[in-house]
């Protein structure tokens, strides 16, 4: 829009002479325009012989998400994304649509959501099959609500996260019912290698088997030092004093190599593990066993062995934040949604997590991304469902992101009076603040949570 200078203010005032223009100032102002759902049309044509009445042909219809239902792969897309990763509930979705004039019932959002986790389950499959592929695996677990008709109350469920390793960078979750051992010893049932978990005694039987080695958590045995730290502060004080050197150790090897790194924690951070166990072995003669820190040091001393661990190999993390970090958007999610409806629900929330956040792990845009999985998935060779692996459609996806480039720069009708804030390719970026913490999964080049070692001095 251009602004120009009206004729009353074009005469010279000295001369009476009209002014000409020497240049003008260009300024950009951000604007929102709500997003807004649109219907399309299929007409499938029939053909006949005119002559014979009879040998009628009708064109394939094209595969759908939802065989004849009425969202698209970009609404069942939104949903998912809206709720999966935004947190958005389902009733507050239901409001934000009535707002735009569109009446879906919560009920049928739901359904939706189910039907677009059972077509994406064969996706999440493959993921699973990769993540045991790893060397080491990070996981961990959080507990969610589940309603339960038999009973006046929710009943507690668990949703465990399984991260990958650098080769193998994707994010599974996994829905059980309750907090037994048999959900992580199914999951894990193919698995050779290193599991960073916590100390939890569901793990006993995986590592008891010999193909699964235990690599403990610093970051759980530092927090219960710190729990300690109002009955006991200098005691407190001195182990977390000991356990940030150790992390001084990682926040110097993080730029190098496997070799390099377990090079450098062999020569400085063991002698420092040996000193701690010392240390440790002495002040246990000194306190309760039942007091805050009796039960910490009784902690770090049984799990010794496995907080110790990650000195053996370079591509080991000294903590399990990666999977914390993972299991972050669920519990910020289920302060918005709640619980979950049923156990169905649980498993559609695993798989549809499942997809998105390795999605985000690589970098993508989860709508551009799964949009054209929904569109594509259902008429694709099930061999081929690797082509939809977020590494490796983000290499080959040009087209799927154009296309979304194209939409978000405005349509036809309106291209005439919005067009894209910047250049086309400009991304709008803002500043973070002075306390700014990123949020959200490692990138795919550091899954292993190298850059959440940090802690407080």
């Amino acid at each position: 829009m251009v602004h120009d200078v009206p004729p009353a203010q074009r005469v010279c005032p000295a001369c009476g002479q009209e002014r000409t223009a020497i240049g003008e100032e260009v300024g950009e102002q951000l604007d929102y325009r709500p997003p807004r759902c649109s219907s399309s049309s299929t007409c499938v044509a029939s053909t006949a012989c005119p002559h014979c009445q009879e040998h009628v042909t009708t064109a394939d219809k094209p595969a759908q998400p939802i065989d004849k239902g009425l969202p698209g792969p970009g609404l069942l897309a939104h949903v998912a994304v809206s709720k999966y990763l935004d947190h958005l509930p389902l009733h507050r979705l239901e409001r934000i649509f009535s707002r735009q004039g569109i009446d879906l019932s919560r009920s049928t959002l739901c359904d939706w959501m189910a039907a677009a986790a059972r077509l994406l389950l064969p996706l999440a499959e493959r993921l699973r099959v990769r993540v045991l592929q790893s060397r080491v695996i990070h996981t961990d677990d959080t507990p969610v609500p589940v309603l339960d008709k038999s009973r006046a109350s929710t009943r507690l469920a668990r949703l465990w996260v399984y991260l990958g390793d650098r080769d193998h960078p994707y994010t599974v979750y996994d829905y059980t019912p309750t907090h037994a051992r048999d959900g992580p010893v199914q999951f894990l049932s193919d698995f050779h290698g290193y599991l960073q978990a916590d100390a939890f005694a569901g793990y006993d039987g995986i590592y008891a088997s010999g193909r699964v080695v235990e690599v403990a958590c610093w970051a759980h045995a530092r927090r219960k030092f710190y729990d300690a730290r109002t009955g006991d502060a200098e005691r407190s004080h001195a182990a977390l004093a000991w356990i940030r050197r150790l992390y001084d150790v990682e926040d110097r090897v993080k730029p190098l190599s496997d070799a390099e790194r377990c090079a450098v924690r062999r020569a400085e951070a063991v002698p420092l593990l040996t000193s701690i166990c010392q240390w440790l072995t002495e002040q246990r003669q000194a306190v309760l066993p039942k007091s805050p820190m009796g039960q910490a040091i009784g902690y770090a001393l049984s799990n010794w062995t496995a907080l110790c661990r990650y000195t053996e190999a370079g591509f080991l993390a000294i903590d399990n934040n990666a999977s914390e970090r993972a299991l972050r958007g669920i519990a910020i999610g289920r302060k918005n949604w709640l619980f979950c409806g049923s156990d169905n629900g649980g498993r559609t929330a695993a798989v549809l997590a499942s997809v998105l956040v390795s999605c985000r792990r690589h970098g993508l845009d989860p709508f551009v991304y799964l949009r054209d999985v929904l569109t594509r998935l259902p008429a694709h060779p099930a061999d081929r469902l690797d082509d939809f692996l977020p590494d490796r459609w983000g290499a080959l996806a040009h087209a799927a992101v154009a296309s979304f480039d194209s939409e978000r720069s405005g349509t036809a009708d309106d291209s005439a009076t919005a067009r894209p804030f910047g250049s086309p390719h400009r991304r709008l970026t803002f500043a973070p603040g002075p306390h700014h913490r990123p949020s959200g999964d490692p990138p795919c080049g550091s899954p292993d949570g190298y850059e959440s070692s940090r802690l407080p001095r």
